[in-house]
């Protein structure tokens, strides 16, 4: 059984009633279920695309965080060959939310950035849900810094709610760690690729994801900060988050429009929780034509091309 989000009633009390006949059909051989089955998977299967048809923001938004979406490290060994990862920002700690090394895409040598969020209580502890620490985004700087050393591209994979606001983080230099990062991304010489997986939550996302192209998968969200966070903010009510990710527009498809991201990729019906292995290689396939094209560019186009693509966003907009 799936973890069925709210707005998915009508699946799940089809697929239910799928692995009930199934169940029944193993207890008992004599008990013909086969066209029943047969009908309700069609029911099933067009309640789905029916309703993922047209899902609203706050929707989208709960299919972003879907806990069974595929994460920076069901990318890393679908896409990625000889990934072996870096630890430690040389300067205080190792932070486990970002996770960054070097790899083979396809053959060619790249370095991989991204937040891992986990899969489960202890991993998503151990991750720390995906919000680095100011030591994490210090990680992300000294691999691109390498990156750019050797003449590497880099591709990133954002999948964030927002860098982590504590106490701690704070006293070692968040704000400073961010921006930093943001700038170093500015600043290289060798092509940078970022795709939004899931959730790409305000500086926290921003800070590995200023690049060359920008993609987002179909049912990911983009943000300046959290539905419930601008909720809380505006009207200082949290439960109207829903209000928030529809005024903000954080979708892909409001993105794309904004000119903030250069394209979309398509997810399966159903979303991606449901088919990793599908939605995985579509954005193989899309960060392969990005780094194509992007191959024949000098370091000083690559990095004209970046600033200038980030300072026009919002000028031509109204």
């Amino acid at each position: 059984m799936h973890n069925y989000l709210d707005f998915e009633k009508p699946i799940s009390d089809l697929e239910g009633k799928i692995l009930e006949l199934r169940k029944l059909a193993n207890e008992d051989e004599s008990i013909d279920t086969g066209d029943e089955i047969a009908r309700l998977e069609t029911r099933a299967r067009d309640a789905m695309a029916e309703i993922y048809g047209k899902l609203n923001p706050w929707q989208k938004t709960q299919v972003a965080r879907h806990p069974d979406r595929p994460h920076f490290n069901d990318y890393a060994k679908a896409l990625f060959d000889e990934f072996t990862p870096l630890a430690g920002d040389r300067k205080f700690a190792e932070d486990a939310a970002i996770q960054a090394g070097f790899a083979r895409f396809r053959g060619q040598p790249v370095v991989v950035i991204g937040q891992e969020k986990g899969h489960d209580t202890k991993t998503r502890i151990r991750h720390n849900f995906g919000s680095a620490r100011p030591e994490g985004y210090r990680k992300a700087i000294r691999i691109m810094e390498m990156a750019d050393r050797f003449q590497i591209p880099v591709i990133t994979l954002v999948d964030t709610a927002g860098a982590y606001p504590g106490v701690g983080a704070e006293e070692r230099g968040q704000a400073e760690a961010i921006a930093r990062s943001t700038e170093t991304c500015l600043n290289l010489r060798v092509p940078l690729i970022s795709v939004v997986i899931g959730e790409g939550g305000s500086g926290g996302a921003i800070a590995i994801a200023t690049g060359n192209r920008v993609y987002m998968l179909e049912h990911s969200i983009y943000s300046v900060i959290s539905p419930e966070g601008a909720a809380s903010i505006l009207w200082r009510d949290a439960t109207r988050a829903r209000d928030a990710a529809t005024s903000m527009k954080i979708t892909a498809e409001d993105l794309r429009d904004l000119g903030i991201i250069d394209g979309i990729i398509p997810e399966p019906v159903g979303g991606a929780h449901r088919d990793h292995e599908s939605v995985i290689a579509r954005a193989g396939d899309t960060i392969s034509s990005a780094l194509k094209d992007l191959s024949g560019r000098t370091g000083d186009e690559l990095r004209t091309d970046r600033r200038k693509k980030f300072l026009e966003i919002g000028r031509h907009i109204g």
